[in-house]
């Protein structure tokens, strides 16, 4: 469902999907027919392929997705690929993957722009950065600052991230309670 609904404007055929899960391809058409039926996805046929997406007209499409993204997309994946990363103080995500969440109109963002703030390893947040792609399907971009840049609001990015919107991640260098913080 969340592979679904994190990636409203793609398709995928029950056979994709039941690979990308590792189910067979028969319990796969039952929950899909379920999910069809309660309104939460949208079929259509090419020849025999069923091609599902989620049904963005549905009314809880934006509320299933929040909670889809939160629990299973960037945030969570952000958070617990950069859990014990020594010296970052704050993780933002900002830019479209923010404004999608909080209902900003426009495109599914194509990437995840990711404000690293504190003095870690550059080495380290790429390599978390890229072990994040390969889970989200997305590009991950992570930009350092310091926490005085970010305090001090003299940086033009950080001005511009401030003055939109945005999601925090909390973060513990000990890797034991990172989690996801919606800020409002």
């Amino acid at each position: 469902m969340a592979r679904l609904y994190l990636a409203a404007d793609r398709e995928f055929s029950i056979s994709e999907f039941a690979a990308a899960l590792a189910h067979p391809v028969s319990t796969t058409q039952r929950e899909a027919d379920r999910l069809v039926g309660a309104g939460l996805l949208r079929e259509r046929r090419i020849g025999r392929t069923r091609l599902l997406q989620a049904n963005t007209e549905a009314a809880s499409y934006r509320p299933l997705t929040q909670l889809l993204a939160v629990s299973f997309g960037a945030p969570a994946i952000i958070g617990e690929q950069f859990a014990g990363i020594a010296g970052i103080r704050e993780l933002v995500i900002f830019g479209s993957w923010a404004a999608r969440y909080h209902g900003e109109p426009g495109p599914q963002p194509r990437d995840v722009d990711l404000l690293v703030i504190g003095c870690p390893s550059r080495g380290d947040v790429y390599d978390s950065a890229e072990r994040a792609e390969q889970r989200i399907g997305l590009s991950v971009d992570p930009v350092i600052r310091s926490v005085s840049a970010w305090e001090s609001g003299q940086d033009g990015l950080v001005r511009q991230i401030k003055g939109s919107r945005m999601f925090e991640i909390t973060h513990s260098p000990r890797g034991d309670d990172s989690s996801a913080v919606d800020p409002g």
